[in-house]
């Protein structure tokens, strides 16, 4: 057998079993254009309340993007949360759910308006996006969005939930979850 002829064979055997193996799916992933994972959020993101000096910006929700929902998911849940915030209670910034497993993201300042979900209550009392606002010399807080794949349908859940109450309800409807940080400090 011809060095030539046995590099040809194995070759082809690799392809075959390349071939064989099962396809593994691209993981379910979460990502912005507006800031990379564990990175400085912009100063618009934050907060904007008159009269609260901690909130410092335009209260624009950064883009979003996600691709690969797991198959069979019939609607996707957001949460933002600053488990810094309160001095360590923690910060809800949003509660976002019944949003479609057709969804591909959010544009910027979508989150803020209440566009493309329904909206649960966040620290602050609304259903929208609440940028960060921590105080003054706390350091840099951490800023968790988790995207969540459900089971439930884009209309099962009433408006108004917690994001304590959205994450009773998703027992045992959660499919997979992906997240990102972003860092905000005064």
């Amino acid at each position: 057998m011809s060095v030539i002829f046995r590099r040809g064979l194995l070759a082809g055997l690799f392809t075959v079993a390349l071939a064989a193996l099962p396809a593994v799916a691209a993981p379910f992933a979460l990502t912005s254009p507006d800031f990379d994972d564990n990175r400085l959020l912009a100063q618009k993101f934050a907060g904007a309340v008159q009269g609260n000096a901690a909130c410092t910006g335009e209260n624009l929700s950064p883009t979003l993007r996600w691709r690969n929902v797991p198959p069979g998911t019939k609607s996707l849940a957001l949460l933002v949360f600053d488990p810094e915030g309160r001095k360590g209670l923690g910060v809800s910034h949003l509660v976002a759910y019944n949003i479609p497993p057709s969804a591909t993201g959010f544009a910027a300042g979508e989150l803020t308006q209440g566009k493309g979900f329904t909206g649960g209550k966040n620290s602050a009392g609304t259903q929208a996006w609440h940028g960060p606002c921590p105080p003054p010399g706390s350091g840099f807080h951490h800023y968790v969005f988790t995207l969540i794949a459900t089971d439930l349908p884009p209309d099962a859940l009433p408006a108004g939930l917690t994001r304590e109450q959205l994450l009773e309800k998703l027992d045992g409807h959660a499919a997979a979850a992906t997240g990102l940080i972003g860092r905000f400090g005064q």
